[in-house]
């Protein structure tokens, strides 16, 4: 069940209803039995988190509490019913709770000829606003966890992007270099065959931790050389004194920039440097490929990379080098 975001409205209601009884009538039984009533009905509040069964709960203490109200005040409270139940059973449920209330206020004027008509007027406009602050209140929930969700969907399909992409290029490139170096240099193709395998472990692995969420130890710079030939890492700092998601985010910056210099620009020679010192954690990707492509900027990874980078603070740069690409990362650290 979904608990009630506008939680102060009820406390509002009690709170009036309770200063204005005891300080209509002088302190007795009956005063006192309305008083823990009243009080009674807030513990209610507190406690409940949008289930069912609390409902029932707060009919049976408003039962309790109109033998104790001369003044029908407690009709103001009967409002807390149907604005609990539009989070709890919906919309209809309610609807219908606040005419029931409505009904049992009728019924008890009609037979005991206490309160004021004018009473019904004034639960009937303060059940409209009720309503309508609910249905706001849950509209607004729910673009909430819709934006919520579709944030999370673009995290996911990110880290799935990121990862996976990267590793089925390195894949590509090292069963190709296995291909052409079969005859020529068998080990230099069996040690690409190896290579290939470790990403494919890699990648594997990978997905499962962006599925189960599992991303509070992120992977170290250093991964990105191990088993890429083409590849140099230098790192000055501490990469565990950085938070994860700066870590992951550096990581991944450098994954998609390497993928890149691989697929667009030919790349055969690549470098990742990192200075993780001081305030601002910096990281510069270049490599010897053939430059930026006609429309830099398009692609889903280098515009995920860069909101992933803007999300923590960062900045994020793609520039011609001589030759090929230097990208540049900046995150506060």
């Amino acid at each position: 069940m979904t608990a009630v975001p506008v939680r102060w409205v009820p406390f509002v209601l009690c709170g009036a209803v309770l200063v204005a009884g005891l300080a209509a009538h002088p302190l007795d039984a009956s005063t006192a039995g309305f008083a823990a009533g009243v009080l009674a009905l807030g513990v209610v509040e507190a406690v409940d988190r949008g289930h069912r069964a609390w409902l029932l709960a707060r009919v049976a203490v408003l039962a309790a509490v109109v033998p104790f109200d001369p003044d029908g005040l407690t009709g103001a409270l009967f409002i807390t019913v149907p604005f609990a139940a539009y989070f709890a059973v919906g919309r209809r449920t309610a609807i219908a709770l606040g005419v029931a209330g409505a009904a049992v206020l009728t019924a008890g004027y009609a037979l005991t000829g206490r309160g004021d008509p004018r009473d019904l007027v004034m639960y009937a406009v303060g059940l409209t606003l009720a309503l309508t602050a609910a249905a706001l209140a849950a509209g607004g929930l729910q673009r909430a966890e819709e934006l919520a969700a579709a944030r999370e969907r673009n995290r996911v399909a990110r880290d799935i992007h990121d990862s996976l992409g990267h590793h089925l290029t390195a894949i590509a490139v090292q069963l190709e270099k296995a291909d052409a170096f079969r005859d020529r240099d068998p080990s230099a193709a069996a040690q690409a065959v190896t290579d290939a395998r470790w990403s494919a472990r890699q990648a594997l692995a990978e997905v499962r931790d962006s599925v189960r969420q599992l991303r509070d130890d992120p992977p170290s710079l250093h991964d990105l050389a191990r088993h890429a030939a083409d590849v140099t890492v230098d790192i000055a700092g501490d990469e565990e004194s950085l938070a994860a998601p700066v870590r992951l985010a550096l990581y991944r910056a450098a994954q998609e920039a390497l993928t890149n210099a691989r697929r667009h620009g030919r790349a055969r020679a690549m470098s990742v440097v990192a200075d993780l010192r001081g305030g601002t954690a910096t990281l510069t990707v270049t490599d010897d490929g053939t430059g930026l492509p006609d429309e830099p900027g398009t692609g889903f990874g280098l515009r995920g990379m860069r909101e992933r980078v803007e999300q923590l603070g960062g900045t994020l740069s793609v520039a011609p080098a001589s030759p090929g690409v230097r990208v540049r990362v900046s995150i506060p650290a």
